[in-house]
């Protein structure tokens, strides 16, 4: 092994060690995880292979200063790498010689330090000296093996054929030594004798340390002997006590017996039961061990082993029963009734976990509960929201105090079936932390090729979780870990739309709440305009929750003058419902009342449904900057960006000057400015909207349009087709001009809206800005023929043609 210690100062790449310390002329693997670290290690392997190796004086600094290292350190060359899971690596390095820490001169991506190699100083010892230390370091050695831990036979070998005291004193260090700041020690001191000498120091300390806890361990072993002596007596007494008939525990042991057998078990899981049963016997009675195996045992037999309940899959039944608790969402339940038909042909068909994704309050929870209604099962609800800990999944080790099965064996137990609905609420909520990441104790769980060998930490038995229907409800889907959404057939839960709002409230809500407080329908009698005015100017939602409570709270001022005897019956209208609720809490989305240059009607999709978008464009004298204003989001200002390169590509084609990016300063707003907006949507709006103020001409104040825009001025699809319409629909919108691939989404939208609205496909900017802007007349009739010739207008389709992905779009 070369040594050989350099007389010129160098600089090599830094790696920090946490825990340990390196010695020339040792061998040491460890694992490296920090990406600084990794960074040295790859930058060592393309240069000589060479590393400093320094222990930071804090381990628990995750990422270390220049000053959080010690000032002495080891030059190592990496002799293997091997890389295991993740980013980690395992390294084997061989230490070369000591080295002196002048300054860190670079700190990223990794640290590199100037060092100054130390060789050994001092006289070299008379042989006789060298001799003595190194036969008392031989006998100290052998009176630590004999009260410490074993040694292996190599490294005793080694230290008896030593013959340097330096490189006994490392190799002893490196190998026996357990603090770190006595091998730092070590390691900073460079004649070979003193070294050798204070390693022989810390080794008599340690040898005195190892003698204490023999005799500590000694006093503690005649403690435990006198508590089996206590036992032996307490055995004795509890004999004496059921001669004399006083007490009898063996009635509790039968019974745990009997039911075991009763359940049928595997032969393994029944074994263990029994085994556990017969310790309860040779235990204490009010002992804290007899306390936890009961509780173990009462669990396990609580458990659903051998109930099931059978399928009464009725397709006709499950229509019923979806219809009677949900309107509308006629694609999602067609998809848990196709879904339903396969389990009622193929029973044993196993894994089919859905996830029902949607916002809160459109009928999630009340979906799954229907399908387990439909399908004659029990349910059961597990919340997963602000989950952080794994051990709520898998449940803890029963050694822990308070220790209980996981929340996925408790939802069995609480069914009383070993197939039941079980609904794992918020999947998209749960956190991870230093206790563990529930997402990856569910891997198993959601899992037909796994779970059906579920083993609970608590529990610690395998039970089949194969015959669960798993249902997990997510608000978004981006947050739930892709190896866990890949385990899930999502079904999505679109926003209500207003029609459907008003439907819900009139057939289901108003029953409800009428019901709940004391009401009936000729007491309170509410009108349908009314009703829309609940859903247009009192909530702002995708679902119908706050809607629910505005008509409870309408319930209870109603109950109050009833009881009050003001009135026998109460009737609300539009003006009726602004007395008792107050003033409206949201405006009403209306198109403007003119026709006007340099304002445009965009179409944007939110969570709570679709809204119009007027975007405001200014032009101004100036030197050509680009003002973007309205909290919008990277996407949107490149959307922008885009729309004025296209309009500058086509400055000739449109009549606009050449030079207005240059004479002209732009500045783009989309009104509400506290509110983030993002999404490509919005391109083809503001195109139109840049053109119309360039060229000083008004846009028809009754066209609305959404598309994304490309610098050739292609008009490209977008998502939420449905909202949008609908959106452009309540605020009187009477033309739409929509991306051409769009066009198969027209099925999609409600018919209320395609018996209202005129839809014109576009795939390219020349037949958005001809349907948009009043062109002079002697221009728009030659505008209008090419337009026409581009892309006329479609009548909507009333079959499938096909679907669209709904993309990225502006919120």
């Amino acid at each position: 092994m070369n040594t050989q210690t350099p007389r010129e100062n160098l600089t090599l790449p830094l790696l920090a060690l946490r825990g340990m310390t390196v010695f020339p002329g040792t061998l040491l693997n460890f694992d490296v995880g920090r990406k600084k670290s990794v960074f040295a290690i790859n930058e060592a392997m393309k240069a000589d292979q060479l590393l400093f190796l320094v222990a930071q004086k804090d381990i628990r600094t995750e990422d270390p200063a220049a000053d959080s290292f010690h000032g002495m350190g080891t030059v190592a060359r990496v002799r293997q790498l091997l890389h295991v899971s993740g980013e980690n690596i395992k390294v084997s390095v061989e230490g070369l010689y000591r080295a002196r820490l002048l300054n860190v001169t670079q700190e990223e991506p990794f640290l590199l330090a100037a060092l100054e190699p130390c060789a050994d100083t001092g006289r070299t010892p008379r042989p006789a000296v060298a001799q003595a230390l190194l036969r008392h370091a031989q006998d100290l050695i052998g009176d630590y093996t004999e009260i410490g831990p074993k040694l292996p036979e190599e490294l005793l070998t080694e230290i008896v054929a030593a013959t340097e005291t330096g490189k006994a004193a490392d190799y002893i260090a490196s190998n026996i030594l357990p603090q770190l700041e006595d091998k730092q020690a070590v390691l900073e001191e460079l004649n070979p004798v003193k070294r050798l000498t204070l390693v022989l120091r810390v080794l008599n300390k340690e040898i005195d340390v190892l003698r204490l806890e023999h005799e500590i361990a000694q006093k503690v072993q005649d403690r435990i002997d006198k508590g089996q002596r206590e036992y032996f007596l307490r055995e004795q007494m509890k004999t004496l006590a059921e001669e004399l008939g006083e007490h009898d525990d063996t009635d509790e042991v039968n019974r745990y017996h009997q039911a075991i057998q009763k359940l049928d078990l595997p032969e393994q899981t029944a074994k263990r039961l029994h085994k556990e049963t017969d310790r309860l016997t040779r235990m204490p009675q009010g002992s804290h061990e007899a306390t936890v195996v009961r509780g173990w045992l009462d669990a396990c037999l609580a458990l659903p082993w051998n109930k099931e309940s059978r399928d009464k899959i009725d397709l006709a039944q499950a229509q019923k029963v979806l219809d009677a608790g949900h309107y509308g969402l006629k694609k999602v339940k067609d998809r848990i009734l196709e879904s339903l038909a396969v389990r009622k042909l193929a029973p044993n068909q196993k894994g089919q976990i859905l996830c029902l994704e949607g916002p809160p309050g459109v009928g999630k929870t009340t979906i799954a509960r229907a399908i387990a209604k439909s399908m004659g099962r029990q349910f059961a609800r597990v919340s997963l929201g602000g989950v952080r800990d794994e051990a709520d999944i898998r449940g803890h080790r029963k050694t822990y105090i308070g220790a209980m099965p996981g929340r996925i064996l408790a939802a069995l137990t609480q069914a009383g079936t070993r197939n039941p609905v079980i609904l794992l609420d918020e999947i998209d909520k749960m956190c991870e932390s230093y206790q563990g990441d529930p997402s990856s104790a569910l891997l198993e769980v959601l899992d037909a090729e796994q779970n059906h060998t579920f083993r609970d930490h608590y529990i610690e038995l395998p039970f089949d979780l194969s015959d669960v229907l798993f249902i997990t409800t997510a608000n978004v889907i981006d947050t739930i870990p892709a190896p866990l959404f890949d385990r899930m057939e999502l079904i999505e839960l679109p926003s209500y739309t207003r029609e459907e709002k008003f439907e819900i409230a009139k057939r289901h809500l108003l029953s409800q709440q009428l019901q709940k407080h004391g009401l009936t329908r000729r007491t309170l009698k509410v009108s349908d305009g009314a009703l829309y005015d609940l859903i247009d100017f009192y909530t702002r939602e995708a679902g119908v929750r706050r809607l629910e409570r505005q008509i409870a709270s309408l319930c209870r001022k109603t109950a109050r003058i009833l009881a009050a005897g003001e009135q026998k019956s109460v009737t609300v209208g539009s003006e009726k419902l602004e007395q008792l609720l107050g003033p409206h809490r949201f405006r009403p989305e209306s198109i403007p009342a003119k026709d006007e240059k340099c304002v445009v009607t965009g179409l944007a999709w939110t969570s709570v449904g679709g809204e119009t978008m007027p975007v405001e464009v200014a032009v101004l004298d100036g030197s050509g900057k680009v003002e973007l204003t309205g909290s919008l989001g990277d996407v949107m200002k490149e959307s922008a960006m885009a729309a004025i390169s296209y309009i500058r590509s086509k400055a000739d084609k449109l009549g606009v000057d050449h030079n207005f990016h240059k004479t002209k300063d732009i500045h783009i707003h989309v009104p509400e400015g506290a509110i983030p907006k993002d999404g490509p949507s919005a391109g083809v709006t503001m195109a139109t909207a840049l053109t119309s103020a360039l060229l000083n001409l008004p846009v028809r104040r009754d066209v609305a349009m959404t598309g994304e825009i490309t610098l050739r001025g292609r008009v490209l699809p977008i998502g939420g087709l449905r909202e949008k319409t609908m959106a452009a629909y309540r605020a009187g919108v009477r033309t739409v001009i929509i991306p051409k691939e769009n066009q198969p989404d027209l099925v999609e939208v409600d018919k209320i809206v395609k018996d209202h609205i005129r839809f014109i496909p576009a795939d390219h900017m020349d037949t958005v800005l001809p349907n948009a802007i009043l062109f002079p007349p002697q221009a728009e009739i030659a505008r209008a023929e090419a337009a026409a010739q581009a892309a006329p207008v479609i009548p909507v389709p009333t079959a499938p043609v096909g679907h669209l992905s709904a993309g990225v779009v502006e919120q």
